[in-house]
């Protein structure tokens, strides 16, 4: 307990200071809570990684988004966030690129095994009872690799170009599958003798166990025979049999096999030391060459003699004449030695490339010793290592791209030959045409400046070059030039100074123009001359017009009087000028004229002057003018007399020119060259054509022309009118020829070459790309050089030469002594011989360069043999007699016995030992038949001339006679297959055909242009073409034609209105219709002549067929006309309409005068002086608007046939009534002129399918034998175009190779176990390797040749000796190999899941003997894929059932019994037992396996259908009971009062039959009055049920039995 006192201190501190500390509290809170916040209310958030970016491969760059963000969501301050914990924003990645899909790939292994699938972690275990199959899971391993080193990579480089496969699926896994074996063979027959025999039988292999099945059982069954008979004691029989051991190892002989002092001891160990080399005698090797040493020793085998029942006896009890040897000779083995390896070579790879590909380097070595005797055998000589794998610190690899050289001058004459072989030149070329040009591999310069991107790169091999390749030609065009189109000419002008402004001399000019109706096109279009001129005298620029007004009466209103004139000066082209410029005084203002009186005589006035009767003048004719006047008015008595009629006509000269016309006349300008004042702007331009060109002049000649007289002199030609003759120009660039540089040599070879008399050179190239042109410099005269190479290393020449072969080397005699009786030297040895490796110069050379250059070395050691005493001693084989020269016959050969061997019986056997040698005579006689199909029919090929670019050929041969071929097959006499060469030089049967040359639709040439359609203005000129042959053979196609199988052009054509015109002449005066002919007045008639005159002809007459002119518009040759007699009133003619406005307003009026010319006599008024008319559209008044023509078809030049052309329209004036006038009306009214009246357009070319060379025949896609077939191809250089010849469908032709027999190398049949002498044994089995020809079926009919003829490449498994053992008589040993079963697949309900499936065989053991069961082998099972499997079903079949027992068998679903397969859960019993037993009283199992009751009982069946009990049937005793009643078996047949009686019933027994305890406490003493009492009220209470503690009486249930046996 605290003291009060100081519980009160503690009381006031508390209270004085309890406002200060809370405060300090809250501060150092709020501060703590601060610091907290700033650590943990901003966080760093990351967004995702965007694309791979940068170069292709492992250099690009990931970036991505990093902001700081508050715990609440929203973004803040980069600063509020910790520095050190913010995430990276970069980091480096793999750019995948497009071509990265060659480089990379998904591996996939194959799928592992199916596994249960897993449950909540835990693999399931298999169940019990399975059915089909169970749901599994199996897996596999993806993985993203390079190709080409198979190096893992990250997965989404191939995610890029695929998606993952997957690394799981569901599966199936098939019930577990017991072995599954055949049906035992019957039992082997006891041997007989006496003694205890075995016997046995065998079974093989079906199918392996699969999935955890069950073993296989054993294979071997075996028992001792019946037929037992005991042997005697010491009588027991036996086999003996001579058992040949292995072969040691060879070896050389120790001394301690050395005899001293005639003793040989014989010691097989093999870890001494000490031995005895012996080598071959009587070689020196040279001193710069070490033959290698072969040392011969020996190896050694036991013999023993072996019982039957398996323990050994006494030599003697075998000892048999031909005694197998137990020592022989044998070659040391030696290893193969090599040399250290060389130097690596450099890596493949030196620059870095995005594709991660690794180079390569390798390293060799040479044999030193090759291996001997079976030593090792020689090591890999070459070894290939990865380099240079990342790359990083390599320097970037050069790219290259494909360059082009200049499209080259557009060739015209192509297509033009392809329509018309037979087409020549008629003039210059134009329109559409094919141009090339060249292509090249170059190196992708990096462009660091504009200079260096100019730089031309040298070309390269074309395989460097990725990607498509460029074209190298195409379509172009030539521009076609057309001349003018040109009016025609207007009349001749006054005669005018050539220059008005300064008017000299007394000679002037006679002017006339044209105007350009349509414009010249193209560079070398040209316009006619437009104006021509005609010198005249006494020229005048200015000219007074004078006109005529009212004649005014000097005094009354009749007689004389005056004219008043009004005079204007005008210039030569009409213009209205000031009078000062008239030269020429002007005319008086008055002129004297005559009223005529009231009696006076009237005549008319003077009309306008005619048309000039001729276009020019000469000495005889000149052209003349006529006006005329009439006599309106006769005159009355008193009056003044009309006028003489040679007074009423005037005359006057006309076109007094001379009819020789002067004009200008020019040539051509020429081409553009530079001037001395402007040569500083001139450049010269670079291969690119980038610089501007300069200014420079064109000129050209000017001559004055005389009209179809040639040249005249310049002045009689106007100056004024002369074109100019100088005109600047833009200089054209001049180009100067660009050439890549050469190319590199092209390598020389680095490894040696054969020596046979031919220089190796090595050759350089470089492409002109731009051609010189306009004055550039001129290309160099060499593109291809060529020299020989130098440090040529040829082929050293190497070859072995064999030394002579040494004696017979046998084995040693010490040796021979020590282990057999016989001291006889003689038999089986090896000899040996020296191998020299000699140069060209049969110089001794290493070893080392014969194997590298001289092939396999010949051998060192062959099998020889000594002969000995009994052996039998022949002459060597003579030679084959020679043999004549039928096929038939046959050589032989001979030899002979020597020595004693003449006298030895064995050695007289011909059988054995023959003297004579026979065989068949080499035929020389071939047979050959032809062979597969003719191949297409194939043209000659002519001679090629390399070409480095792609040449087009105007006419390729496609067709013509050529051959087809058919391969033979060469025989000899015995139908054996030989070279094709023996039958035919070409191995083919050679037929003439024929390739049916593509016609082209042919048309005819182009008619002659039709005239125009209308003689005035815009009409159409057609021409046309018709068919003459269609087209076949995959010609060019014809055009449309029309139905009368032609094909027109028409263009617009212009003709002008006044080229044909009606002239007329003055009316002739006036004839009165009188019959005395009297001159009088009255009405009458007048006539006039018309012709029609060409106003552009210059002849003389001008006069045409009146055909020409307008039909419509012809003049009226007569008019009705009257005489006005003295007293009649007398008017003038009517002057002109005046003119309606250019609108044609119907509310406008035009009016016409004419005046009083002589009044009456009477007081009558004259008729009227004006008239007025409204100006009614298309009747009065006219409108006028041009009228252009649609464009004409696109006309092209007559050389060209397609391309460029021109479309052409032609522009006409109409008048508002539709008819064509004069231009000059529309150009009277100023109207708009459209301005483009021709236009570009393009033709499209018909290109012939252009198609490159054929290629070389490849290689026949078999080496041999039949079925072998070549071919070559072509390819589409360009395809058709337009209608142009359509590309063939054959590209690729075909032939069959010429049967060739083939050579291979076959292996013989294992040889039967050979023990050499033995009866048992180890031995060796061998086959034979032979060379056969065959048809390229390794067929049993092939013929065994020469093995020269097979080559050096031995199969694969080229073992031809293997150790076999035979085994001795009562040896437990191992059966052959049993018959590989038929192949089975894995199936569930008859469907399989696997595509192959599996066979098997096996090998059981055979006991002969009892004493030798212990050492017997294990059996042996192999299995092995196979494909074209079956699903197979197993299935039980049984017997019928004998005294409850019958055969359970295993069957195979095609009819196989089998051991294994079926089901064991579902396997039916094979004996009958009734389950549960039979326990119940009186019951007993029946035949159907249930339980029934004896005779006299009838069954009480429970509801399951068991049997209850047995009930005794009442009277059964003395009555045989008839009924069956076990039928019921399965039918409950007590009621439901007994049911419920029988649950609640006191049972003193169990179903089993036993007593139940309860009755033995009812037998005791205290409770058995008490239970009686209890049990008797019981039975008080339940009346119903009373009496059933014993089971009621019932009536026995009867069925009927229906026999059977399983009731």
């Amino acid at each position: 307990m605290f003291p009060r006192v100081n519980l009160a201190v503690t009381h006031w501190l508390w209270k004085s200071m309890r406002k200060p500390c809370l405060l300090l509290c809250l501060v150092l809170l709020l501060t703590t809570h601060l610091e907290g916040k700033k650590d943990t209310q901003f966080i760093w958030k990351p967004g995702p990684w965007g694309r791979c970016t940068g170069n292709c491969g492992p250099g690009g760059i990931q970036t991505r988004g990093v902001w700081c963000f508050h715990l609440e969501g929203w973004t803040s301050l980069l600063s509020n966030c910790e520095e050190v914990d913010k995430p990276e924003k970069e980091r480096s990645c793999f750019k995948v690129c497009d071509w990265h899909g060659e480089l990379f790939e998904w591996e996939v292994s194959e799928w592992q095994i199916c596994i249960l699938t897993p449950v909540h972690g835990d693999i399931r275990t298999r169940t019990s009872e399975c059915v089909t199959a169970q749901h599994g899971l199996q897996h596999r391993a993806v993985r993203c690799i390079q190709k080409l080193n198979r190096t893992v990579v990250i997965s989404e480089i191939c995610e890029y170009f695929a998606p993952q496969p997957p690394t799981e699926q569901a599966c199936l896994i098939p019930c577990p599958r017991d072995c599954v074996v055949s049906e035992f063979s019957s039992w082997s027959v006891c041997s007989k003798g006496c003694g205890k025999k075995l016997q046995h039988r065998t079974r093989s292999v079906i199918s392996p166990p699969l999935y955890g099945g069950v073993m296989c059982p054993n294979l071997t069954e075996w028992r001792t025979c019946d037929s037992h008979i005991p042997c005697p004691p010491g009588e027991e029989e036996y086999i003996f049999s001579l058992k040949v051991g292995p072969w040691s190892k060879c070896r050389l002989p120790n001394l301690k096999e050395v005899s001293l002092s005639g003793r040989t001891i014989l010691d097989f160990s093999s870890d001494s030391k000490e031995r005895v080399t012996f080598k071959h005698q009587g070689y020196k090797p040279h001193h710069h060459s070490k033959p290698w040493d072969v040392e011969i020793g020996y190896q050694a085998r036991q013999v023993r003699c072996t019982r039957s029942d398996g323990k050994n006896a006494m030599l003697s009890l075998c000892m048999q004449d031909n005694f197998p040897l137990t020592f022989q000779s044998c070659v040391m083995p030696k290893d193969c030695e090599t040399t250290e390896w060389l130097s690596w070579s450099h890596c493949s790879k030196t620059c870095q490339s995005g594709d991660l590909s690794p180079g390569f380097r390798s390293r060799s070595r040479s044999i030193k010793q090759i291996a001997i005797g079976g030593g090792q055998e020689c090591p890999e000589l070459q070894e290939k290592e990865a380099c240079n794998v990342g790359g990083e610190l390599l320097q970037l690899c050069s790219r290259y791209l494909w360059k082009t050289s200049e499209w080259k001058e557009c060739q015209v004459t192509l297509l033009l030959e392809q329509q018309d072989p037979h087409w020549h030149t008629t003039g210059p070329l134009c329109g559409g045409g094919i141009q090339t040009r060249e292509l090249y591999c170059a190196q992708s310069t990096t462009e660091y400046s504009g200079q260096r991107s100019k730089e031309v790169s040298r070309p390269v091999d074309k395989k460097l070059c990725p990607g498509p390749v460029p074209p190298t030609s195409r379509l172009c065009n030539v521009p076609c030039s057309t001349d003018c189109m040109v009016s025609s000419w207007s009349a001749w002008g006054l005669c005018v100074h050539e220059n008005c402004q300064d008017p000299q001399g007394k000679k002037g000019f006679k002017f006339r123009q044209r105007h350009i109706l349509m414009e010249s096109t193209g560079p070398d279009g040209n316009c006619p001359h437009l104006v021509e001129s005609v010198p005249c005298d006494d020229p005048m620029c200015y000219r007074w017009l004078v006109s005529e007004g009212v004649c005014i009466p000097d005094h009354g209103k009749c007689g004389l009087g005056h004219h008043i004139l009004k005079a204007v000066c005008q210039n030569d082209r009409g213009e209205e000028v000031s009078g000062n410029l008239c030269l020429a005084p002007p005319p008086p203002e008055r002129m004297t004229c005559e009223i005529p009186c009231r009696m006076d005589c009237v005549v008319s006035e003077w009309a306008e002057w005619s048309a000039c009767s001729q276009s020019c003048s000469n000495k005889n004719t000149e052209g003349k003018q006529t006006r005329t006047r009439t006599i309106l008015a006769l005159a009355g008595d008193g009056g003044k007399p009309c006028p003489l009629p040679q007074a009423l006509q005037e005359y006057r000269l006309c076109n007094d020119h001379s009819c020789t016309h002067f004009y200008w006349e020019t040539l051509p300008w020429g081409p553009c060259s530079e001037d001395a004042l402007v040569t500083t702007l001139n450049a010269t331009s670079t291969w690119s054509g980038e610089a501007t060109c300069g200014v420079g002049i064109q000129t050209r000649k000017v001559f004055c022309m005389k009209s179809h007289l040639g040249q005249a002199m310049i002045k009689r030609c106007p100056d004024s009118t002369r074109p100019e003759t100088v005109r600047p120009c833009l200089l054209p660039c001049k180009k100067d020829c660009v050439v890549t540089p050469f190319s590199e040599w092209t390598h020389c070879p680095t490894s040696c070459q054969q020596e046979n008399g031919t220089l190796i050179k090595q050759s350089r190239y470089r492409i002109v790309i731009q051609e010189a042109a306009n004055g550039g410099q001129e290309c160099p005269d060499t593109l291809f050089e060529e020299r020989e190479c130098e440090d040529v290393t040829y082929c050293p020449l190497y070859r072995w030469k064999p030394h002579k072969w040494n004696s017979c080397i046998l084995v040693p005699e010490s040796v021979r002594q020590g282990m057999t009786v016989i001291s006889e030297a003689c038999g089986k040895g090896l000899q040996t011989r020296a191998i020299t490796c000699l140069s060209d110069d049969n110089q001794s050379a290493e070893m080392i360069d014969c194997l590298k250059w001289a092939g396999d070395m010949p051998s060192l050691v062959q099998e020889c043999h000594v002969p000995c005493r009994d052996d039998c001693m022949f002459t060597p084989w003579s030679k084959f007699t020679p043999c004549s020269t039928d096929c038939d016959t046959v050589r032989t050969r001979r030899r002979q016995l020597t020595g004693k061997s003449r006298k030895k019986e064995k050695c007289q056997n011909a059988e054995i030992y023959p003297l004579v040698e026979t065989e068949a005579c080499p035929c020389e006689v071939f047979t050959s038949q032809p062979h597969g199909n003719w191949s297409e029919c194939i043209l000659p090929e002519g001679k090629k001339e390399p070409q480095r670019g792609m040449r087009l050929r105007g006419d390729p041969k496609a067709c013509g006679k050529g051959v087809r071929l058919q391969a033979i097959v060469c025989s000899d006499k015995n139908g054996w297959l030989v070279d094709p060469s023996y039958c035919s030089s070409s191995g083919y049967i050679e037929e003439e055909c024929i390739i049916p040359c593509p016609f082209d639709c042919k048309l005819s040439d182009w008619s002659n242009w039709g005239s125009c359609s209308s003689s005035c203005g815009i009409g159409v000129r057609i021409r046309s073409k018709w068919l003459k042959e269609k087209p076949y053979n995959g010609g060019r196609p014809c055009p449309k034609l029309d139905l009368k199988n032609q094909v027109h052009e028409a263009v617009p054509c212009y003709s002008e209105c006044n080229q044909y015109s009606w002239v007329v002449e003055h009316w002739s005066p006036c004839r009165i219709n009188s019959e005395l002919r009297a001159f009088r007045c009255g009405e009458g008639m007048q006539t006039r002549k018309v012709r029609c005159v060409n106003a552009t002809d210059d002849s003389e007459s001008g006069r045409v067929d009146s055909a020409l002119c307008n039909q419509a518009e012809i003049p009226a040759e007569t008019q009705p006309c009257s005489l006005l007699c003295p007293n009649e009133c007398v008017m003038s003619n009517w002057g002109q309409w005046s003119k309606c406005p250019q609108s044609c307003d119907p509310h406008s009026m035009q009016r016409r005068n004419r005046y009083l010319l002589r009044p009456s006599l009477s007081s009558r008024t004259c008729a009227e002086d004006s008239q007025v008319q409204p100006c009614i559209l298309n009747e009065n008044c006219f409108q006028y608007h041009y009228n252009i023509t649609e464009w004409s078809m696109c006309q092209l030049s007559e050389n060209s046939t397609c391309g460029q052309g021109v479309r052409t329209r032609l522009l006409s004036c109409i008048r508002s009534d539709g008819k064509t006038v004069s231009m000059d009306y529309c150009e009277q009214q100023n109207l708009e002129r459209p301005m483009k009246m021709s236009l570009r357009c393009l033709v499209e070319c018909a290109v012939n399918c252009q198609l490159s060379e054929w290629t070389t025949w490849t290689e026949c896609s078999q080496t041999c034998g039949h079925g072998g077939r070549m071919s070559r191809t072509r390819f589409i250089i360009m395809p058709a175009q337009g209608e142009g010849r359509p590309c063939p469908t054959q590209l690729t032709q075909q032939k069959t190779c010429p049967v060739k027999p083939c050579y291979s190398w076959v292996m013989g049949e294992w040889s039967a176990c050979k023990l050499e002498g033995g009866d048992c044994g180890d031995g060796v089995q061998v086959r034979n390797l032979s060379c056969v020809v065959h048809n390229a079926s390794a067929s049993p009919t092939a013929k065994q040749v020469e093995n020269t003829l097979c080559g050096e490449l031995l199969p694969q498994d080229s073992v031809l000796q293997l150790p076999c053992s035979v085994p001795c008589p009562g040896d437990c040993h191992l059966t052959d190999w049993s018959e590989w079963s038929t192949c089975e697949l894995t199936c569930i309900d008859g469907r399989s899941f696997e595509t192959m499936g599996r066979q098997s065989r096996s090998r059981t053991f055979v006991i002969q003997s009892f004493e030798n069961q212990d050492n017997c082998p294990e059996q042996v099972l192999e299995t092995r894929p196979c494909t074209g499997g079956k699903c197979y079903h197993y299935i039980w079949k049984t017997s019928l059932w004998r005294n409850n027992e019958r055969t359970v068998w295993c069957q195979r679903s095609d009819g196989i019994n089998v051991t294994g397969g079926c089901s064991v859960q579902s396997q039916p019993a094979s004996v009958r037992q009734c389950n549960p037993v039979c326990r119940k009283p009186f019951s007993y199992c029946t035949q159907g396996g249930v339980c029934g009751c004896e005779k006299g009982y009838t069954e009480i069946m429970r509801s399951d259908g068991f049997l209850d009990y047995c009930v005794k049937i009442p009277g059964s005793e003395d009555k045989k009971a008839d009924v069956k009643n076990i039928a019921s078996k399965n039918k409950p047949v007590n009621s439901k009062i007994h049911d419920i009686f029988k649950g609640w019933s006191l049972q003193p027994l169990d179903p089993d039959g036993r007593v139940k305890v309860w009755v033995y406490g009812v037998s005791a003493g205290g409770f058995l009055l008490l239970i009686f009492l209890i049990f008797t009220s019981y039975l008080v209470c339940k009346k119903p049920k009373q009496h059933q503690s014993t089971p009621p009486q019932q009536k026995p249930l009867t069925l009927a039995y229906d026999g059977d046996l399983d009731m």
